[in-house]
């Protein structure tokens, strides 16, 4: 029996084993995949969530507060609910971004002798904490538009044009220091989620007000403010359901399950895979833990689990546990030659 958690250094002939035919049975899979190298490390290590650049989120977070205190202020100065809402959104952008630094920077404490996974899922809650906060400024744009369609309010639409600009350059340059790594992590996707809806929900005020000011229709600007409400709940919506997958351990969407089943009974000596289980540590990290059963004489198990290892680091999976299993021997049939041997 083995499983992927045995450390060669502890026992001589393992060593040898690992250093000799192991490492050629990995480079054999192909090249080496940086979960690899992730699992080669000490187990408290292991566990640790990945995090991008502090600074994505440091500077987001001043940028946004800043424009926030602007919209809020050049809205209720100048009537605009829609901008209003913009900078209502935004507030709670920058909440999002202060819970999702928080649960970056608490993710990457070591593991310990009661938290063994360590705090990844601490990300996985700010997601969710995220979407919430995102679903109640939405009902209050929306409710507070609905009522502006009944009263609508004079809107001066020259300030509310430069602040909405403002605000679609603020978003942008806000995603774009986030860079591309955010697709692996769900943390920093909905902080980028955020910034984007923000960037055209500042767009479509921008489009109103100048609307507004060459038409006179103040209407306008409470129909839009509906019209973002309702945008800004579609992308919390969307979000609360990916954080809700990730809270109840469903398999990670870049995972393929099949895909997963076919590359470890694919091995040599492999006859059967069960017990399969995938589920997200963290926003970035996966795991797996599987039962796999292999006929002796095959492949030494330590090259079994090195290029088990190299396999599904290779499909996305950063960390995994396999227990080896016997094959089941073929029982003799009654009557068959070798029943007189039982």
């Amino acid at each position: 029996m083995g499983n992927e958690h045995h450390h060669p250094a502890s026992d001589p002939s393992a060593s040898a084993v690992a250093a000799g035919p192991a490492s050629r049975a990995v480079e054999a899979v192909g090249p080496l995949h940086p979960a690899v190298e992730i699992q080669r490390q000490p187990h408290p290590r292991q566990h640790q969530h990945r995090p991008g650049s502090p600074a994505a989120f440091r500077w987001s977070i001043l940028l946004n507060a800043s424009l926030s205190g602007l919209q809020l202020a050049i809205g209720l100065g100048f009537q605009s609910l829609a901008l209003v809402g913009d900078a209502v959104h935004n507030l709670g952008d920058v909440a999002g971004l202060l819970l999702g630094w928080g649960a970056e920077q608490l993710s990457t404490r070591p593991t310990n002798g009661r938290y063994t996974y360590g705090y990844g899922r601490s990300t996985q809650l700010a997601s969710l904490l995220n979407a919430v906060l995102i679903l109640m400024a939405a009902a209050v744009v929306v409710v507070e538009g609905i009522q502006r369609c009944f009263h609508p309010l004079e809107v001066q639409g020259p300030p509310v044009i430069v602040a909405a600009a403002c605000g679609v350059v603020v978003n942008l340059l806000s995603a774009r220091l986030f860079g591309t790594d955010h697709h692996h992590d769900l943390n920093r996707q909905a902080a980028v989620i955020h910034l984007l809806t923000d960037a055209a929900v500042s767009a479509a005020v921008l489009v109103s007000a100048a609307l507004v000011t060459l038409t006179g229709w103040n209407w306008l600007d409470a129909a839009t403010a509906i019209g973002v409400g309702l945008a800004v709940a579609w992308s919390g919506w969307q979000l609360l359901r990916e954080s809700l997958r990730v809270a109840l351990d469903a398999v990670p969407r870049h995972v393929d399950l099949s895909l997963v089943q076919e590359a470890l009974v694919s091995l040599p000596g492999v006859s059967d895979v069960h017990h399969l289980h995938v589920w997200a540590i963290s926003t970035s990290q996966t795991a797996l833990t599987a039962h796999v059963q292999r006929r002796s004489g095959v492949l030494d198990d330590m090259d079994l689990l090195h290029q088990a290892k190299a396999r599904l680091a290779q499909l996305g999976i950063a960390h995994s546990t396999i227990q080896l299993e016997p094959s089941p021997e073929p029982r003799a049939v009654p009557g068959s030659p070798f029943s007189s041997l039982d």
